[in-house]
């Protein structure tokens, strides 16, 4: 095969590799699941300004609870369900006690309670989030992107996280809050080469030095006692004077010798029994009880491991414990919210931009690249077609790339496709022109090594500032933002690597001869 040949199956090759990759990035790749089709391209991350996002209000809670006191005053939790009559007996009474005393009430304890729902959002790994705090009222706003995790997410919102340890009898608390150092979910497996129990689930609280040395001393203290005492059991038999054992044997009448002097007979057996006696504790968090125990051993390590569930070998129970965990220690590690609140409004809001506009954009941007194409095509021929190829490949690349890299898709997003767009067409119509000029009817290796090497040297000093923006963007913590920088990053990136590969490569084809 001549050179001729050659260069067009290459071309031919190059050009169906990008067809190719357009179809994906724009089509999809689509296989049968359970008798529908299911495309297996990854779906684009949207921004809650693109997407709609959940909106949660939390207000302080502002009324009263009934608790019961004993004649001391102090709050009991054996009260629950007796009349009236009943407390009274017990010297029970009920009172009416605000759920936020008016002293916690402060701009600080609001501006506590953000940070610390904040903390608990990132521990979840809520994709975006948005919260605001209204000092004068205490109000929070929480918007965030809807998806499958965010009921789970909203539900640890307006949790207190009130951790405590008391003693079971005298209510007395032997450890809070302040005495976790962390919280976490830890994994443990039961098998053996016998028998295989599953995976057990453990919520591991980590305690600081104060609250090892406190756990020390309470499992010290709070340790099952085996105690055995002696037991003297007396058998005593009393038989009364000519008593006889009533049975006769040939006529004669048998007469037990002590029954006849009239004697007691007394027996004695010993016998150790064993008894446990314990002092227990109870975990509390949120004033519901976890678990009430005490314990085999002390405990050294300054850790505590509670198991959640049981072992199991399914994965949607382990999912559903883990699940359970997670919560727990997110809520533990994250503090203690010091206003209670209570959920106002939960409810999911609509983006102001509809699918309509969306698909009024998408074809915008189609319409802009159609152009450009035949623009390049009209102007630089052949050479033209080469860029044209080369331009719908890059944007079929960088679709494919920011659903891979999990950019989250903003309007501003939008925007950096766009520009990225714009700045491709440039780069490539600057080759382009540099070759027609060079050239004067006849092209070659050294003349298109050259308008590339010309190009990349003026364009991306050209973008220095660009691309200096485009790095600051990326560390951005607001969304839109950040969503502008990546795009622009993997685009300008993209750029940079891409044309050297291929519009390079086509148009070095393009001038072999024979």
């Amino acid at each position: 095969m001549n050179k001729i040949g050659m260069k067009k199956i290459k071309i031919v090759t190059i050009t169906l590799a990008i067809i190719l990759i357009t179809m994906i990035a724009f089509f999809g790749i689509y296989s049968p699941v359970q008798n529908r089709m299911e495309n297996k391209v990854k779906n684009y991350s949207y921004a809650m300004d693109l997407k709609g996002a959940r909106t949660v209000v939390l207000k302080v809670n502002r009324n009263n609870k009934t608790v019961i006191k004993d004649a001391e005053g102090k709050e009991v939790s054996d009260g629950e369900g007796l009349t009236d009559e009943q407390l009274a007996e017990k010297g029970y009474k009920k009172e009416e006690t605000p759920y936020n005393n008016e002293e916690i009430l402060t701009k600080e304890n609001y501006k506590k309670t953000k940070e610390i729902i904040e903390k608990r959002l990132k521990k979840l790994n809520a994709d975006q989030y948005v919260i605001k705090v209204n000092e004068e009222t205490g109000d929070i706003t929480v918007e965030l992107t809807e998806n499958d995790n965010t009921d789970s997410i909203v539900s640890n919102l307006n949790t207190t996280g009130k951790f405590e340890i008391i003693d079971s009898e005298t209510k007395e608390v032997l450890m809070d809050n302040n005495d976790i150092k962390l919280a976490n979910v830890l994994y443990g497996s039961n098998s053996t080469s016998a028998t295989s129990t599953g995976t057990s689930v453990y919520l591991n609280i980590e305690f600081n030095k104060d609250g090892a040395k406190k756990l020390d001393d309470i499992s010290n203290k709070y340790v099952k006692v085996e105690n055995t005492d002696n037991t003297t059991t007396e058998d005593t038999n009393t038989t009364g004077e000519n008593a006889t054992t009533g049975n006769t044997t040939e006529g004669t009448n048998a007469t037990t010798e002590n029954a006849a002097e009239g004697t007691d007979t007394t027996g004695e057996t010993t016998a150790d029994e064993t008894k446990t006696t314990e002092k227990k504790i109870t975990m509390k968090i949120d004033d519901e009880e976890i678990m009430s125990t005490s314990f085999d051993e002390p405990l050294k390590t300054g850790k505590l491991q509670l198991s959640i569930g049981q072992a199991s070998t399914d994965t949607d129970t382990l999912q559903g414990y883990v699940d359970q965990a997670s919560s727990m220690a997110t809520v533990l590690d994250t503090g203690n919210i010091p206003v209670k609140y209570s959920v106002d409004e939960n409810e999911y809001v609509a983006s102001d931009i509809t699918r309509d506009q969306l698909q009024i954009i998408k074809y915008t941007g189609i319409a802009f690249v159609a152009i450009a194409i035949i623009v390049l095509c009209v102007i630089y021929k052949m050479n033209g077609f080469i860029g044209a190829i080369s331009y719908v490949g890059l944007f079929s690349l960088l679709m494919l790339l920011i659903r891979y890299t999990n950019v989250v898709l903003s309007i501003e997003g939008l925007v950096a496709i766009a520009l990225v767009l714009i700045l491709e067409y440039i780069f490539i119509n600057r080759i382009l022109t540099k070759i027609k000029q060079e050239s004067k009817g006849k092209i070659n290796r050294a003349i298109i090594k050259e308008a590339i090497k010309d190009t990349y040297k003026e364009f991306f000093i050209t973008i220095i500032p660009i691309a200096i923006a485009t790095i600051t963007f990326c560390f951005a913590k607001w969304t839109s933002i950040g969503s502008f920088g990546m795009v622009m990053f993997w685009g300008i990136s993209l750029i940079a690597i891409y044309n050297f590969a291929v519009i390079g490569s086509l148009l070095k084809i393009e001038t072999d001869k024979e």
